[in-house]
């Protein structure tokens, strides 16, 4: 029966199971033995269990009983997590911090800032995702998401508060099987129009405004690693983060084109933190937001 189940309970239990005995578990939470006795029996009465084996010198947990000791582990941890997290919002933390993460985004730096979260607020829940091209974007403006590190293309919007934290440069790169890989020149326009350029697109608007298309004929991709798949298989040709294609480029999987007169930015795309305007981020947020624009190296955006 859960209605009569107690976290007091639940804490003699584990205690019991800790210390050995009756006697130690009353020590070490400083009750009387009989306090102890009295509260096991009552909850094996009321759950319709034996939990120890009280034949012997020593009690000794049932089968049952290490289980449910490993059940008790994990509400008790539960409850702690909750008791926490409703302190930490009393001191001003909010109750969730939900990030929003763009593909392009290069791994490591962001890891390494979610670790340093975790361990200044380890009771704080976060929520993560990673979105398709646009996504973060949406999940600000929706409320679902208070921090996101994205692109915002063509320009930061005017309900965006938004802090550049690197630039990524994107390498046109093909299969060496591809036609366009035997060019002995730069690429022109008219030379890339007629093959397939596999294009990172909106997942819910992906007829919507396009950036950088070259070629007539176009294949749309959501996802970031099955687009780089195709594009290994020769497929068409694309522009990539160049940290994604660094190992490929130097195993001979890929090779760069060079386009003439290209009109993707030399210096790559940047990177933004960002938050909505009208929903001022939080005590994590805001830590969150500190940390990213120091790690990320300033000269980065030089």
């Amino acid at each position: 029966m859960v209605g009569s189940l107690t976290l007091d309970q639940l804490r003699i239990l584990v205690a019991i199971a800790d210390t050995g005995s009756f006697s130690a578990a009353g020590r070490d939470l400083r009750r009387a033995q009989s306090a102890i006795s009295q509260a096991i029996a009552t909850l094996e009465t009321a759950q319709g269990v034996v939990l120890f084996d009280r034949s012997g010198y020593r009690p000794q947990l049932t089968d049952v009983g290490r289980v449910l000791v490993d059940q008790a582990r994990l509400v008790l941890n539960s409850a702690a997590r909750f008791e926490a997290v409703a302190a930490a919002t009393q001191a001003g933390l909010e109750a969730e911090l939900t990030l929003a993460i763009d593909p392009l985004v290069p791994s490591t730096p962001l890891i390494d800032s979610l670790r340093s979260l975790n361990e200044t607020f380890p009771y704080l829940p976060v929520s993560f995702s990673t979105e398709g091209l646009g996504g973060a974007l949406r999940r600000l403006r929706s409320g679902s998401a208070s921090l996101a590190v994205c692109l915002l293309l063509p320009t930061v919007p005017d309900d965006i508060a938004a802090y550049p934290l690197l630039r990524v440069p994107m390498r046109p790169v093909v299969a060496p099987d591809h036609p366009l890989a035997s060019l002995k020149r730069p690429a022109t326009l008219s030379d890339l129009e007629p093959y397939v350029q596999l294009v990172l697109s909106d997942p819910v608007e992906p007829t919507g405004e396009d950036y950088g298309l070259i070629s007539a004929r176009i294949w749309r991709f959501v996802d970031l690693n099955r687009r780089l798949d195709f594009l290994h298989a020769g497929f068409g040709w694309c522009r990539m983060p160049d940290h994604l294609v660094a190992g490929s480029l130097e195993q001979g999987r890929l090779t760069a084109l060079h386009i003439e007169d290209d009109p993707t930015p030399s210096h790559g795309l940047t990177i933004y933190a960002a938050y909505h305007r009208n929903r001022a981020l939080g005590r994590a947020g805001r830590w969150l937001l500190d940390t990213l624009r120091t790690r990320f190296t300033a000269d980065e955006l030089s």
